[in-house]
């Protein structure tokens, strides 16, 4: 059973999505403080975190940072703040997804379901995969990632989309392919969300950011990966 932590003030919000969750099978926590969240988070793993920023005692892009510190758990941010400068903002503090305000708690259970399966359908590869002589390491079991034998602390969503492009070397991919083979056909956000990830992905395995090695820009198509086995 999935675990999900709901951090959430406004308790009409946070009994409406955890009630709908907890209706679809899944072990559902709650927290109307930032902190108290925090706490949960020190001894249960979960699965997925919905995070909402507007917090009485701590904002959301703090308790995000902090997590991240720690955890690569999967972060869906909720706020009010719909402008794209804010969206990008939480995809660099290391959300995965951005849900603006008002929305329906069907279209919460919707997009938490269809994570769920996007994770299931993931097919199991024990294979340590090696590029440019071992400078960069793919753990496809463990889903972790290596540069130079140090762990790079990467965002579920950005080991999944490494791992796309790392699986077809050379191959241009879009950005309308990477949304629907990485965040699902469902998902409905804009073009720079990938491009958000794209850029942190960069900043952790990159020696200059300028001139990527690994992940390739192919104006006005896509990405590419350009390391070598």
């Amino acid at each position: 059973m999935n675990k999900i932590l709901i951090i959430e003030d406004e308790p009409s919000v946070l009994e409406a999505i955890s009630a709908y969750l907890r209706k679809e099978g899944y072990e559902v926590y709650t927290a109307e403080r930032g902190y108290k969240g925090l706490e949960y988070t020190e001894d249960i793993a979960f699965d997925l975190i919905i995070l909402d920023l507007m917090l009485p005692d701590i904002s959301g892009e703090e308790i995000c940072k902090r997590i991240r510190a720690k955890s690569n758990t999967y972060i869906f941010m909720l706020t009010a703040k719909s402008s794209l400068e804010e969206r990008i903002r939480g995809l660099d503090l290391g959300a995965d997804e951005y849900l603006v305000k008002p929305f329906s708690p069907r279209e919460i259970v919707a997009r938490v379901n269809a994570l769920f399966r996007r994770i299931k359908d993931i097919p199991e590869n024990k294979n340590v995969v090696a590029f440019n002589g071992g400078e960069l390491v793919i753990d496809h079991d463990k889903r972790e990632v290596r540069l130079r034998g140090d762990e790079v602390a990467l965002t579920p969503i950005e080991f999944d989309i490494l791992t796309l492009l790392s699986e077809n070397p050379g191959i241009v991919l879009s950005r309308e392919t990477l949304i629907d083979r990485v965040l699902g056909p469902d998902f409905e956000g804009v073009d720079r969300t990938i491009d958000v990830h794209i850029k942190n992905i960069r900043k952790k395995i990159e020696l200059d950011t300028k001139n990527p090695s690994y992940i390739i820009t192919v104006f006005k198509l896509g990405y590419k990966f350009g390391g070598g086995q």
